[in-house]
C-alpha cells in the first residue's frame, strides 16, 4: 500500500463532486491500483430497472482516473471502451477494481473490473491514460 497513493486520492476526491454525489468510497489505494465501490440507487436505473449503463461506465472511469493519478502525475483517459456482462439492481453494492497493465513515460493501459457483492463479473473497462505534464493538485510524490 503507497501512504502517497491515498494521499493522491483524497486530493482528487476533495474536488470529484461527481464521485461523491454517486456515493463512490475507496476501499484500497496503491501506485497504479484502485478499488472502489458504489451501492447502486434507484435514480440510478434505466426503463428496464438495471443499473444504467452510463453509471457502470462513470464507475470504472472513476477507478480508472484513481489509478492512473495514484502516483501524483496528472493523467487523463485517452480511450476506453466498455463490456457490459451482467446487470446492476437497486441495492447491489459494486466494486470497481483498477490495475495497471503498463505504464510508460506518457501514456498507459489500465485494466478495471466491475464486480457485484457475489464477486461476479458486472462489466469489464480497458482504459488508455495519457499525462500531461503536470502533477495532481496538492500531490506527494
Amino acid at each position: 500500500m503507497s501512504i502517497n497513493a491515498w494521499a493522491n486520492a483524497r486530493e482528487m476526491y476533495a474536488r470529484d463532486n461527481c464521485a461523491q454525489q454517486m456515493g463512490i468510497e475507496f476501499q484500497e489505494m496503491g501506485e497504479g491500483f484502485a478499488r472502489l465501490t458504489m451501492t447502486i440507487t434507484e435514480a440510478m436505473l434505466n426503463g428496464h430497472q438495471t443499473c444504467h449503463g452510463g453509471q457502470l461506465f462513470t464507475l470504472a472511469d472513476t477507478a480508472f482516473a484513481y489509478a492512473c493519478n495514484s502516483q501524483g502525475l496528472a493523467a487523463v483517459a485517452s480511450g476506453c471502451s466498455i463490456d457490459f456482462v451482467r446487470p446492476g439492481m437497486a441495492g447491489d453494492t459494486l466494486t470497481a477494481i483498477a490495475q495497471v497493465r503498463t505504464q510508460g513515460r506518457q501514456t498507459g493501459v489500465y485494466d478495471i473490473e466491475i464486480i457485484n457483492q457475489q464477486e461476479k463479473t458486472v462489466a469489464l473497462f480497458r482504459g488508455r491514460s495519457h499525462r500531461i505534464g503536470t502533477t495532481v493538485p496538492g500531490a506527494k510524490l
